[in-house]
């Protein structure tokens, strides 16, 4: 689809666009079903509410980052910038409480977040060295 874009010629490089599109997708999917999957924690949901919590804004945050990436007419660097330290932040937040849940509480379901959230930092990080403002 970008390919096809009247107007393809973009700040970013579009392999690298493309990568951080689909990374905040998986992980926007990702960690909606970690935070249904931690609800179905019941022993445990005292100590998840805060790892259900960051899944769904970290879910909400890489949806709205995919789709503000994906409409290239005429973007604003100042808009793109903060969009992409904001879904930066909330990965590693979320990544950081998924890895204590997989490592202290053998939450598999958590160790897959954290890997899609940890995806999802590291393309929004390569893209945000090519944003100019």
């Amino acid at each position: 689809m970008l390919r096809t874009h009247p107007q393809p010629q973009t700040t970013f490089d579009p392999a690298a666009l493309a990568a951080c599109l689909d990374a905040c997708l998986e992980c926007s999917a990702v960690c909606t079903a970690c935070a249904d999957a931690c609800l179905g924690e019941r022993e445990h949901l005292a100590h998840l509410v805060r790892c259900v919590r960051l899944n769904l804004d970290c879910a909400d945050i890489c949806a709205a980052t995919g789709r503000i990436l994906s409409r290239l007419t005429e973007a604003d660097q100042g808009v793109l910038r903060a969009q992409l330290q904001a879904c930066v932040a909330t990965c590693r937040a979320c990544g950081d409480e998924c890895t204590n849940h997989a490592q202290h509480m053998n939450m598999v379901h958590c160790a897959v977040c954290a890997e899609s959230c940890r995806r999802c930092e590291a393309a929004c990080t390569r893209l945000l060295g090519s944003v100019t403002a």
